[in-house]
């Protein structure tokens, strides 16, 4: 209705009309818990207020970075080191992840009791942390590389498995079905129509987990697993701040590397499967 040019039976819009009372509960739970999780981090305004001299001494005390050609040297191997753990531990967990999804995607191979169990051994890899697999693989077979690139591998399986086995359940069951009604098997047709189909997606994947291990390499050393970050550790334990900012800014660099060309991989595949 229009009264001297102004509409007088206008409703607001749905999103600012009052809640109803079991939508106010929810509002009020859910805030109850962020100030619950907030309590139980830690949460303190008047550290965040005073912490600022305190970062600026530690910029003042890690900077210039340590660039002595002795220092660069050594971190420049660990750092070659870092990238072969995740290199490695992210192309066998790629390769290994194929036949894992195979099994975990939904109408191949598997009836729903195998999809189930190994989509479930899949969630509990990636529900432990990567640093945790480390820390087992450290028990298992001892400090160094080694470990650290077996906890890749774990990881990588973790992620590629579930996203592979989406992606052959996506692709377009026409050939499949085509390959079916010739008599052609569940493993031909799983190999000469579903991967083909899902190739690009898997490239894709491949490259996110590259990434991915490239940034989880970077750590492991913490825990005895190889790479550059033990000596990222004892930089920060000697109060060597130089040299802990030198690490971290070589780590920036590399994983901000890995990162562009992993973009410009998944640009190039994505502009070909168009």
């Amino acid at each position: 209705m229009i009264c001297g040019g102004f509409m007088t039976d206008v409703h607001p819009p749905a999103r600012i009309e009052r809640p109803s009372a079991l939508s106010f509960l929810g509002y009020a739970l859910g805030l109850f818990v962020v100030f619950w999780c907030l309590s139980g981090a830690g949460f303190s305004l008047d550290k965040m207020l005073t912490s600022p001299p305190r970062f600026a001494d530690f910029v003042d005390r890690a900077f210039p970075p340590n660039i002595e050609p002795k220092v660069l040297s050594r971190l420049g191997w660990k750092m070659v080191e870092t990238l072969q753990i995740a290199v490695a531990g992210a192309v066998i967990g790629v390769i290994l992840s194929i036949p894992v999804a195979i099994f975990a995607a939904r109408g191949l191979v598997a009836g729903p009791v195998v999809n189930q169990i190994v989509r479930t051994i899949l969630s509990f890899i990636r529900a432990v942390p990567d640093i945790a697999w480390a820390l087992v693989f450290v028990v298992a077979v001892g400090l160094g590389p080694f470990a650290g690139m077996l906890a890749i591998v774990v990881d990588t399986i973790g992620f590629c498995g579930r996203f592979f086995a989406d992606d052959m359940e996506a692709t377009d069951k026409g050939p499949a079905e085509s390959l079916t009604a010739v008599g052609a098997r569940k493993i031909d047709v799983i190999a000469c129509a579903t991967i083909p189909a899902a190739t690009p997606s898997f490239i894709s994947t491949s490259l996110f987990a590259l990434e991915k291990a490239v940034r989880s390499s970077t750590i492991l050393g913490l825990v005895g697993a190889g790479g550059i970050g033990i000596e990222l550790k004892v930089g920060f334990d000697l109060f060597d701040y130089p040299t802990a900012m030198t690490v971290i800014l070589m780590i920036a660099a590399v994983v901000i590397g890995i990162e562009h060309l992993s973009g410009w991989a998944r640009t190039k595949v994505i502009g070909e499967q168009r």
